[in-house]
């Protein structure tokens, strides 16, 4: 097999930032559109929802279209977990660890993985994020008022770049419970398989692996079908990959439907299988 290789390194700047009084419109006196009509979150409510950024806008206030590429590509979107922020759907996983003073956020050193990009205009835009982020200064969550309203998260950053993000719940928001963690090998080919209510359908083919505290492997399960889809893990035919998975027991099955559900939490390494064999 040939491998991919994935590290991290600290990013080049600090992420210690300092802060400013609250404020809020389109900067320079112009207004951003209408927020959600709910309360205000406070920091709990960051590590409760997915934020994808949905616009962006410059010192002056005017909409900047410079940090998202086509419709196709997925916006760039923070999660805050275990008191990180990560960074995702660029080329790499950006992570810095975060604190919250009132509506102050500040951000430490920072984290990232290293691998290669082919995309040129993707890798422009991470090495973009990577530059604004250490100088964030401010955060503002305001809940929706109804089940139908995503909440929104604005970032503000030291020259007045101001960043609009909606949330969409997380797993253990969505379904109510802390998850159990482990790890799946995925096989680089789906195979056919006997699925019920699908339609020639193709199973991902996994098997369980497990690490000691020293993050050696002790096991190493058999390979078998998997008949559910793990939540934010894209399978790429021809590319095996270890996965890190957050797996949430349902509280309410539906028919037919798996009694857990599997979230990626971390690509932990990724191999390219050899043709030729």
């Amino acid at each position: 097999m040939k491998f991919r290789w994935t590290w991290c390194l600290p990013l080049v700047a600090s992420m210690t930032l300092a802060a400013c009084g609250t404020t809020s419109g389109g900067g320079a006196g112009k207004p951003g559109p209408s927020g959600p009509t709910g309360p205000a979150g406070d920091a709990a409510s960051l590590t409760a929802y997915h934020w994808k950024l949905q616009q962006a806008y410059t010192p002056a206030g005017n909409e900047d279209q410079s940090w998202f590429l086509s419709s196709s590509q997925a916006p760039i979107e923070l999660d805050f977990v275990d008191q990180r922020v990560v960074v995702k759907n660029l080329c790499n996983v950006i992570s810095s660890a975060y604190s919250i003073e009132g509506q102050r956020i500040n951000l430490q050193r920072g984290m990232s993985t290293l691998r290669a990009c082919n995309d040129n205009q993707l890798m422009m835009l991470e090495q973009q994020v990577a530059r604004i982020l250490p100088t964030a200064k401010q955060w503002n969550v305001q809940l929706g008022g109804s089940a139908a309203e995503q909440p929104r998260l604005t970032l503000q950053f030291i020259d007045g770049t101001r960043w609009q993000l909606n949330g969409k719940p997380t797993a253990q928001t969505q379904y109510g419970s802390a998850p159990e963690r482990i790890f799946l090998e995925v096989a680089p080919e789906r195979k056919a398989c006997s699925h019920g209510v699908i339609k020639d359908y193709q199973c991902l083919q996994v098997r369980e692996i497990r690490y000691g505290d020293n993050g050696v492997k002790t096991y190493t399960g058999q390979w078998e079908n998997f008949y559910s889809e793990i939540e934010g893990y894209k399978h790429e035919a021809g590319v095996s990959n270890v996965l890190r998975i957050n797996r949430f027991k349902r509280q309410n099955v539906p028919a037919d439907a798996s009694s857990y559900v599997y979230v990626l939490d971390m690509v932990v390494s990724s191999a390219i299988a050899d043709k030729r064999k």
